[in-house]
């Protein structure tokens, strides 16, 4: 996998990664929309994902368990906007117990064949502050190594 990069687009707070995964697009875009595939890579390492509920339709919604290596259980949820798979998915991200500085943002997952693998854009975003948005660039990162170390145990 090459290492995510980022940038902020003018006019707000969004973060972009991408990186190239080692699977086609099909195997993918499954990872990232099936709960018993999600469930073994969401989340920075030592995150623990114990539920994983998705209605993969356009206006369905989805929410997460999540736990962290020394905390309590969090829940993350949101709903989809977009869906033309294998290519491209579009939902909402809020967290269920907010901080003061979190609002509800947009993740936009672009794929796209490279022939041996897939080239995967993400952009998030509008954050608050430029904490947040630095939090989701590390959890994204992590998350992104953890399914590229799933794919490639398979």
């Amino acid at each position: 996998m090459s290492k995510p990069t980022g940038n902020e687009k003018t006019g707000g707070l969004v973060l972009n990664l991408e990186c190239t995964l080692a699977a086609l697009p099909e195997e993918v875009f499954r990872m990232l929309t099936e709960s018993a595939e999600l469930v073994k890579w969401w989340g920075p390492h030592g995150f623990v994902i114990p539920e994983a509920e998705l209605n993969l339709v356009v206006g369905g919604r989805y929410r997460f368990v999540m736990t962290p290596p020394d905390g309590e259980l969090f829940h993350l949820s949101g709903e989809f906007l977009e869906i033309d798979a294998p290519w491209h998915l579009v939902y909402t991200f809020r967290w269920d117990e907010p901080m003061p500085d979190d609002r509800e943002t947009v993740v936009d997952l672009s794929l796209g064949s490279t022939g041996k693998g897939t080239r995967v854009v993400l952009s998030q975003g509008p954050f608050l502050t430029e904490e947040r948005l630095e939090l989701h660039r590390g959890g994204w990162t992590e998350s992104l190594e953890k399914l590229q170390a799933v794919l490639d145990s398979r």
